[in-house]
């Protein structure tokens, strides 16, 4: 008799086989092997079928094939088609360390979580341009660790890179409403207002590969920033003074040069903006001991602060003054 696997792990993929298959490859590694595996093609030309045969006899693994409809409902169709206790779902560019499920377990059999996530890390592997990205995602001094880097209870928000739940969550709850954008934010706020048990696992990590190029990060972070604004909407008081942070901080760097029509105030501008890129430089340097991540971790910090900004503007303007 087959046994119900305690995990099922649900993963939606677009476009991106080479991803999956280190997804895969690291899966096959853990610890505790005591979970399913659903991926769920969400309308790719380039397809991972070839793929995920390649561990089939590895890995206990169901391949769905549909029309693209973003990775919310995906994941959605993954939840029903699964057959764990606890769904747990990765983006596609993750890489899973070996003892994952094996510091899930610890975790659960103490806190009793309800949902839970963990932090995400750039592996040495990764290259110098990932890693400062990675660094700029979860340093305090980027995001404050709002992506996992701290334990704060009642506070903490799994983000659907790294995410859990139990089978009661996704049946109370239906699961994600967004098809995109913060659709994971949304469905963290929806389970805190039904009073489930969520937290963070900080051992829980994955390694997060994130996007190859600033020009692609600038995409993701951009609506990351238009998602928080949809999140709102829905949610009243989910936008906090912090979300407006990374618009003033890009609107202060534009402007800073027609400020020194008044030469004191660009000038005590221009050294604030260099200041804080210098402790970047500095906290990276000593984080990634690496003088390239370092480097590249300041160029990564701007993106990351300009795309959520603008693309966070952008949609408040159209959310609340079209």
């Amino acid at each position: 008799m087959h046994k119900t696997p305690t995990y099922s792990v649900i993963v939606p993929v677009y476009n991106r086989p080479e991803e999956v298959h280190e997804l895969l490859q690291s899966l096959t590694k853990q610890t505790v092997k005591d979970f399913e595996v659903i991926i769920i093609e969400d309308g790719s030309s380039v397809c991972c079928d070839d793929v995920v045969d390649e561990f089939r006899d590895q890995l206990t693994i169901e391949y769905i094939i549909k029309p693209n409809s973003g990775p919310g409902p995906s994941r959605n169709i993954g939840y029903t088609r699964s057959n764990g206790r606890y769904f747990v779902i990765f983006d596609s560019d993750c890489i899973i360390p070996p003892t994952y499920f094996e510091e899930v377990e610890k975790a659960l059999r103490i806190e009793r979580f309800d949902a839970w996530g963990g932090p995400d890390r750039a592996h040495q592997n990764f290259t110098a341009l990932q890693r400062a990205m990675g660094y700029t995602m979860s340093a305090v001094l980027t995001t404050g660790g709002i992506r996992g880097g701290k334990k704060r209870a009642g506070w903490f928000q799994p983000r659907s890179f790294n995410m859990g739940i139990s089978r009661e969550v996704f049946e109370k709850t239906g699961g994600f409403k967004f098809d995109r954008m913060a659709e994971d934010i949304e469905f963290s706020v929806r389970m805190k207002k039904m009073n489930f048990n969520i937290g963070l696992i900080p051992e829980a990590f994955v390694y997060h590969k994130r996007r190859t190029s600033l020009k692609q990060f600038y995409h993701q972070v951009y609506n990351f920033g238009r998602g928080r604004v949809r999140v709102g909407k829905v949610h009243p008081g989910e936008i906090k003074i912090t979300h407006w942070v990374p618009t003033v901080f890009t609107l202060g760097l534009i402007f800073t040069p027609l400020l020194f029509i008044v030469p004191a105030i660009g000038a005590g501008l221009s050294a604030i903006y260099a200041g804080y890129f210098a402790v970047i430089f500095i906290d990276s340097l000593w984080l990634n001991r690496s003088l390239r991540v370092a480097l590249l971790s300041i160029p990564a910090t701007f993106v990351q602060f300009s795309g959520y900004g603008l693309g966070f503007l952008n949609q408040w303007v159209k959310s609340y003054m079209g």
